[in-house]
Formats: C-alpha cells, sequence, structure tokens
C-alpha cells in the first residue's frame, strides 16, 4: 500500500497579473430575482449604485457647540485642567476625579464644579483661583468661575484608571 505520490513542478518565466476589478465592470443588473411585490423603486434600491458615496461626500460636518464635551473649546478646557497637579499627590486634578463637571456657555462663561480631597486640604484656598485663572486663559473662555462643592464627598473611586494606576492602586 505504499504509493508513491509525484509531484509534478513547471517552470515559468512570468505569469499574467489577473486584471482589477474595477466599479465600471460589474454588473448592472441585480443578483435577486424581482418578486411580484417589489416596486420599481425597490428594485433600484437593490442596485449598486456607482456613486454610493457622493452624497457622503457631500455632506458638510455637523458643526459641534463648542462649549459641550467633544468641542473645541470643552476639550482645551479639559486639557488645562489635566495640566493643574495637586500638590501632595503627583496626578492631575481632573484624574484625580477633584472636577464634578464642566459647563460652558456659547459667550465663552466657563463654569467648573470641583471639590478636593479633603475639607481640611491646605491649598483649599489658593486652589479654585489658581484654576479659575488657568481656565479663564483658555483662547475662547472670556469668564470663568470655580464652584467649590463637599457633597459628594470625594473618595478614591473617582480616581481614573491612569490615576489609580499611577499611585499603585491598581
Amino acid at each position: 500500500m505504499n504509493e508513491e505520490r509525484k509531484i509534478s513542478v513547471e517552470k515559468v518565466d512570468a505569469v499574467d497579473k489577473p486584471a482589477k476589478a474595477r466599479v465600471d465592470d460589474a454588473p448592472k443588473e441585480t443578483v435577486l430575482a424581482p418578486s411580484p411585490y417589489d416596486t420599481e423603486s425597490d428594485m433600484a434600491k437593490m442596485e449598486r449604485k456607482r456613486d454610493y458615496l457622493e452624497g457622503f461626500l457631500s455632506q458638510k460636518p455637523a458643526e459641534e457647540p463648542t462649549g459641550e464635551p467633544g468641542g473645541d473649546l470643552y476639550d482645551a478646557i479639559i486639557d488645562t485642567l489635566k495640566s493643574i497637579y495637586d500638590p501632595e499627590i503627583p496626578v492631575n486634578i481632573y484624574d484625580l476625579g477633584l472636577i464634578y463637571g464642566v459647563e460652558v456657555t456659547d459667550d465663552g462663561h466657563a463654569v467648573v464644579t470641583m471639590t478636593l480631597t479633603t475639607p481640611h486640604c491646605p491649598v483649599a484656598e489658593s486652589m479654585p483661583g489658581e484654576i479659575e485663572l488657568q481656565v479663564g486663559s483658555v483662547p475662547g473662555v472670556g469668564h470663568s468661575e470655580v464652584n467649590l462643592v463637599w457633597d459628594p464627598p470625594w473618595d478614591p473611586q473617582k480616581m481614573s484608571d491612569e490615576a489609580k494606576l499611577e499611585l499603585g492602586m491598581l
């Protein structure tokens, strides 16, 4: 039962490249057979359109409100908050979870709601003023305001994963 198998090898100098597929070469008829319930417009919808991207490319991007998440001004304020570090903990105040909210009006008024790690924090008097100055210096912000709140109180669960990792809590 020991059959010997041989593989035949043919040497060639070159191989013709296959033709590239083109949309122009696509069949114009539909693959599905029409049913008696299909209307002419339903069949037209099933056919492949050569200009299927035309509508997509001609759309103008929707304008995002600048003061909402995803807007340029909002993101610039968040980046500024991420550049401010707690003097006792080597993590920025945003990742530390001290920022509870950022609101920006259409006229550039920014309101930051925040807390501190404890009411007895040594920077309780200076930190809100520093944040107000930093946020006020963001291009596009006309006026900034910081609301310091103690309810809900800060706890380590409010920290981002990056901050927990930095402090060895993960």
